[in-house]
């Protein structure tokens, strides 16, 4: 495998503006001369629903409420607060921060397909979700994401540490702040955003418990995430993918424009289990409950994954999403109408509620 840098097109594209294109993602992303980036989906149109914009809702819908916390010079935040049947509950949910996947370069935690699913959970569990959009490759490589993810984590203790009631500018704060208990937090991540929750876990366990109390991340759910190494595995070599949302190619592009120039795919933020990162042994992480989909391109890094942490002496659950692929339970439409996918899915649910229950 190359070093993980982008490549020319051997047929330069050139806008009517001039501006020509340089790299690109097909369907995702195109990289022009002058640095600007575009997102716009072309891709089959029958995907473009799974990305639209879900706006927030303070009256409850299916038994939550959907806040945005905007504030300039720290993470927007996007917060799922269940209802609560006993007030007494109140103070005392869990609460899951979701790092997004999309290979580190798109996605945003608004689309429709991460919102059918977080919603569910924080109902299913129940807990607060909260999620971030994070900076995007190539206009933010590595470790962006990751120190995204930190201070996602710092703005959350801020505002559940507030001294009192009225001190907080933003009412959907006030609620926050009323319902969470952050000394269980569980990091929840899918595809990259499984790499997010090694990485900000351990981040967060070299700091020591004293600098971050009383916020204390109890656990993380990598979920299908993205560990991969410069030299194919099996599954990449034999298995075939049925989604536009995940390919070889996708992953190859997508990690070329997001790791530090000239790095390849064994660098520590993908391959964490590799000779190139740190002993795992020595890496604080919490209690982990991996889901790994069975017929996954990257399923046998993800495995391998599993097997050095528990090598390591870690404490790490598996489950076997069986005969899905990758990150199956964001597409809201297959869930919905596919009952395997469906049960799959509750399946996922199910295992990440027992698992907060647990911790």
């Amino acid at each position: 495998m190359a070093p993980a840098q982008t490549q020319q097109h051997q047929a330069t594209v050139v806008l009517p503006d001039g501006r020509k294109v340089v790299d690109e993602v097909s369907g995702w992303l195109r990289v022009f001369d002058d640095g600007s980036i575009d997102r716009t989906w072309t891709g089959p149109p029958e995907a473009l629903p799974l990305m639209q914009r879900v706006e927030p809702y303070a009256v409850p819908r299916d038994g939550h409420t959907l806040h945005d916390l905007p504030r300039e010079g720290e993470p927007d935040l996007r917060v799922y607060l269940p209802e609560l049947k006993d007030p007494a509950a109140a103070g005392c949910l869990p609460v899951i921060v979701q790092l997004h996947g999309g290979g580190f370069c798109i996605s945003d935690p608004s689309w429709l397909m991460y919102h059918h699913f977080y919603a569910r959970l924080a109902c299913a569990v129940p807990a607060v979700v909260v999620t971030a959009q994070l900076p995007l490759a190539p206009e933010h490589r590595l470790p962006a994401q990751m120190d995204a993810g930190v201070d996602v984590l710092r703005r959350l203790r801020s505002i559940v540490t507030s001294d009192a009631a009225g001190t907080l500018e933003d009412p959907a704060a006030e609620l926050l702040r009323k319902a969470a208990d952050v000394s269980r937090v569980f990091l929840v991540g899918d595809s990259s955003g499984g790499n997010l929750v090694h990485h900000v876990a351990a981040r967060v366990g070299e700091d020591g418990e004293d600098v971050w109390a009383p916020l204390r991340v109890a656990g993380g759910v990598p979920i299908h995430p993205g560990f991969v190494r410069a030299t194919r595995s099996r599954s990449e070599l034999e298995n075939t993918s049925d989604s536009v949302f995940f390919t070889l190619d996708m992953a190859d592009k997508f990690l070329a424009m997001s790791l530090p120039e000239g790095a390849t795919k064994d660098h520590p933020f993908t391959c964490p289990m590799g000779p190139n990162a740190p002993p795992l042994e020595s890496v604080p992480l919490p209690p982990m409950l991996v889901a790994v989909a069975e017929k996954d391109l990257i399923r046998d890094t993800n495995l391998e994954y599993c097997d050095a942490l528990r090598a390591a002496g870690k404490e790490v659950e598996v489950l076997i999403n069986r005969d899905m692929s990758h990150s199956f339970y964001l597409n809201k439409f297959a869930v919905d109408m596919d009952p395997t996918t469906g049960e799959r899915a509750q399946e996922l649910i199910d295992a990440i509620k027992s698992f907060v229950a647990r911790h």
